[in-house]
């Protein structure tokens, strides 16, 4: 069964996102998931990051989980640019892993530029 996408932003769809020239770009991705299937989106979600890892452009990733016995996680990661993600995301490799993870699992990727706030942060 394919993975559940869920928008976050109907307006701004991540096709869309993905079709912008510009970067780098972070892509936060949730993921939620029956609690009993949480142990194996982790492990797919490993394989999947270490196949990013070895694509051009791919900055870095950084997967956080939810406490108390939370079955989200998110994943925070740096791309040099959309069109980077766009080509690993859509690589026939990447798309023949999509279909492991579990059939609970939910995905809500959004794609982000950093905001500079002066005294705040830099972009």
């Amino acid at each position: 069964m394919p993975i559940k996408l869920a928008e976050i932003n109907s307006h701004v769809p991540i096709a869309q996102q993905l079709q912008q020239e510009t970067g780098p770009v972070v892509l936060i991705n949730t993921f939620t998931v029956a609690p009993e299937d949480a142990d194996r989106l982790l492990a797919v979600w490993t394989e999947d990051a270490a196949f990013m890892k070895r694509q051009p452009g791919f900055i870095s990733t950084q997967l956080h989980r939810g406490i108390a016995g939370s079955s989200v996680l998110v994943n925070v990661a740096v791309w040099e640019s959309a069109e980077a993600l766009r080509t690993a995301f859509f690589s026939p490799e990447f798309q023949a892993h999509v279909g492991r993870y579990p059939d609970s699992t939910v995905t809500q990727p959004h794609l982000f530029e950093k905001v500079a706030v002066p005294g705040i942060c830099v972009a």
